[in-house]
């Protein structure tokens, strides 16, 4: 396991890299050029000053957290074929400065979907939360101003203003847009991109739709086990993985997610690994990482991915707002920091459990 935490970028980010190589464990970022739009063509110098600035800090580019993809390509228009060559560039670029993970989402219109940003919980601390009664009263065309309101002078990733500003040309794009078709158009996309990943060892690692439901009846395709099974069997290449997010899985109670674990086993390229909370059908809170905040058995998740040889990155993800930092909300220092510990001592705990095992067997005999 290489334990990492996302940045931002300096300029986007309220932690510097300086605080992240404090974090006991933590090899690197998973960053990205967080200032780029969907379709642009990523610059060898952007790229290599990125890597330089968080070299020069002790830690490595574990991995880019994303490369956008083009509404064009996931509405598979007539255009798609230029944003995928511009795409296949960005990918050759990362490639020659040895960067070869690179999660990405295929959610129509939105990254993610949360209806509150900064829910008080019990303890005084601050969380991500999803009501869909709260969802189903939001007009989407007014969903830009909604998140807006809720992000605390932030701008959210998935949310960015050029992106919400055209929702409603977005949801005209998807108008006709199905399970089926948008599935061919992912499959379409990552065929195309197999040749460049072959050459430079690049992972593409499709992130869990978030909730795994469809949201304002745009269709998602990787919500649970089969989806994703389904995914991998139709671009049956190594290169073609899986960013395993505990969370965004876990939205749907459904989703057995250390089963998951196991069934798609090497191709599990990168994890997001947190807990959360339900309290009723359609309604949940994200949490601490402790199982016990939450409704995640993360003893039990730890263990599937180390029984599963996963040898991956695997960060922390959204975190409690705790201790009155003022940060981007969910990507504060203190809690995901706590995140990466709680991590390090399950890793630990269940690597030496399974060696102890082990010896007591080799005993038996």
């Amino acid at each position: 396991m290489k334990l990492g935490m996302r940045w931002f970028g300096r300029g986007y980010d309220t932690v510097p890299l300086k605080y992240i190589r404090q974090v006991p464990g933590v090899k690197g970022v998973i960053t990205t050029l967080y200032g780029t739009l969907p379709g642009d063509v990523w610059e060898r110098d952007a790229i290599r000053a990125l890597k330089d600035e968080v070299e020069a800090a002790g830690l490595q580019v574990l991995g880019i957290e994303s490369v956008n993809v083009h509404d064009a390509i996931k509405a598979g228009l007539p255009e798609r074929d230029m944003y995928i060559e511009r795409y296949i560039e960005t990918l050759s670029r990362l490639g020659e400065q040895g960067i070869d993970l690179v999660c990405y989402n295929f959610m129509p219109g939105f990254d993610f979907t949360r209806s509150d940003l900064h829910k008080a919980r019990e303890d005084g601390s601050f969380v991500f939360a999803y009501d869909q009664a709260l969802i189903d009263r939001i007009s989407p065309a007014n969903m830009s101003e909604y998140m807006a309101g809720i992000s605390d002078g932030y701008v959210m990733p998935g949310w960015e203003p050029e992106r919400v500003g055209a929702l409603k040309r977005l949801f005209e794009l998807y108008d006709g847009i199905d399970h089926c078709r948008l599935f061919d158009n992912l499959v379409y996309f990552l065929s195309a991109l197999m040749p460049v990943c072959r050459k430079y060892g690049i992972r593409m690692a499709i992130h869990p739709d978030d909730p795994a439901w469809p949201v304002f009846g745009l269709p998602r395709i990787a919500g649970g086990k089969e989806g994703l099974l389904r995914i991998l069997r139709a671009v049956d290449d190594e290169h073609s993985g899986v960013t395993l997010c505990t969370g965004s899985l876990a939205s749907n109670p459904g989703n057995d997610i250390p089963d998951i674990i196991r069934a798609l086993g090497k191709r599990v390229h990168f994890a997001h690994i947190r807990n959360l909370r339900h309290t009723a059908p359609g309604i949940f809170e994200e949490c601490a990482h402790l199982s016990a905040d939450g409704s995640l058995d993360m003893y039990e998740i730890v263990k599937a991915f180390h029984e599963s040889g996963f040898d991956g990155v695997v960060r922390p993800d959204h975190g409690r707002d705790i201790w009155g930092e003022k940060a981007m909300p969910g990507y504060g220092l203190f809690d995901r920091a706590l995140g990466c510990v709680y991590l390090n001592g399950l890793w630990e705990a269940v690597g030496k459990s399974a060696v102890l095992s082990k010896n007591q067997n080799n005993q038996k005999i």
